[in-house]
């Protein structure tokens, strides 16, 4: 007997009958990169911004013709992490189509030449390439991207996380990165971001090197009553149901975040029985259960700010929206040390992506740490 499979996917690729809408994001992702445009693509993380793109470079008009490349960035800190990262992709992805291209990847790689394995099985070499092999970091990625020119199928690489260059201690590496990148022919890049503020900088700032180098695409939450069709569809297709008011809760409460909402709706379509209807008691539980698997990991992010910055943090999230928060209603009305304190840990706060800002309203990045608060 076939077991039937949850079709509510929060890992991994997301088959297309399983996917929810975006068909407006994708053909707007699908078009400028089969027109040869950059994208920088942004959303608040866990909103889907992945599975987008596994999903549009599924489509025919990708797959048959293009070679893509996937980097995440967000684990490194230096450029030569970087370099590590992209060139590792790079190999995996295309270079190990063919011993052709594996042969012509070391081959133009001359600064990584005595560092290649090889595979004696195989016949092939093999990237076994570790962070002290990179001695000229600038020379590598001029090298890693005349490879991808000399590939035969134009490539498409998304580097996630993009925004994580500002933190390299490096200070040249958009201006190197933008110097190569406009020479290349055959290459696209999908820019894709997390960091709203910062990505908007790095594109949109007449003073970066990036400025206004590629189209725009930002992924606010589904539309809740699409969202909705989609769920009660999948429930209904083994004789479950999903009540309108159960769903409307899972949805506000997790401000439309696609990971959580998937997540929570995993689960609810694991308890429903056939024939039976996930109801707002259910949703409510599930949600309640979801907290507290995630009640030691958000202790320990927490344990990592200083107390300062836990009280500012405590404040935006009483005030939900926090306006005005350098000003000495808003240090009185919150017990803070001093409109200079709260401004310095507001900065880091950012950094560490625990808040967010929007035309200078601050809030919650979070919508899970936002609710394991309210039940502190």
């Amino acid at each position: 007997m076939t077991k039937r499979l949850n079709p509510f996917v929060v890992s991994g690729k997301i088959p297309p009958e399983y996917f929810c809408d975006r068909e407006k994001e994708s053909a707007i992702l699908e078009k400028a990169l089969t027109n040869q445009l950059d994208v920088v693509l942004t959303s608040a993380r866990r909103m889907g911004k992945t599975s987008l793109v596994d999903y549009v470079f599924d489509k025919p008009s990708i797959s048959d013709d293009y070679v893509t490349v996937f980097v995440d960035i967000l684990h490194t800190t230096t450029f030569r992490e970087f370099i590590l990262a992209l060139g590792t992709a790079v190999f995996e992805r295309v270079a190990s189509r063919s011993d052709k291209l594996r042969r012509l990847f070391v081959t133009i790689l001359k600064s990584l030449s005595t560092s290649f394995g090889y595979d004696p099985v195989q016949n092939t070499p093999t990237f076994n390439i570790r962070l002290g092999d990179i001695n000229q970091p600038d020379y590598t990625l001029k090298e890693i991207f005349e490879y991808l020119e000399k590939v035969e199928r134009r490539c498409l690489v998304v580097i996630d996380e993009f925004q994580q260059i500002t933190r390299y201690p490096e200070k040249n590496v958009e201006a190197l990165l933008r110097t190569h990148i406009q020479r290349l022919s055959n290459v696209n890049f999908v820019f894709s971001g997390s960091r709203r503020r910062l990505m908007e900088e790095i594109f949109f700032s007449s003073k970066r090197p990036f400025y206004q180098s590629a189209r725009a695409l930002r992924l606010e939450a589904i539309e809740k009553e699409k969202y909705y069709d989609f769920a009660s569809r999948l429930f209904q297709q083994i004789g479950k149901k999903i009540s309108t008011e159960a769903f409307n809760i899972l949805y506000d409460t997790f401000w439309g975040v696609t990971f959580y909402i998937q997540r929570i709706l995993k689960d609810a379509f694991a308890e429903t029985i056939e024939g039976e209807t996930c109801d707002t008691d259910m949703i409510n539980n599930l949600i309640e259960d979801y907290i507290g698997e995630n009640d030691s990991h958000l202790r320990e992010q927490l344990a990592y700010i200083t107390e300062i910055q836990k009280e500012v943090l405590y404040a935006i999230h009483e005030e939900w929206q926090a306006r005005s928060i350098s000003s000495a209603s808003f240090t009185k009305k919150h017990s803070l040390r001093s409109p200079s304190s709260t401004q310095t840990a507001v900065l880091k706060l950012l950094e560490y992506d625990l808040i967010t800002r929007r035309e200078n309203v601050y809030s919650i990045s979070d919508p899970l740490l936002s609710l394991w608060l309210d039940r502190r």
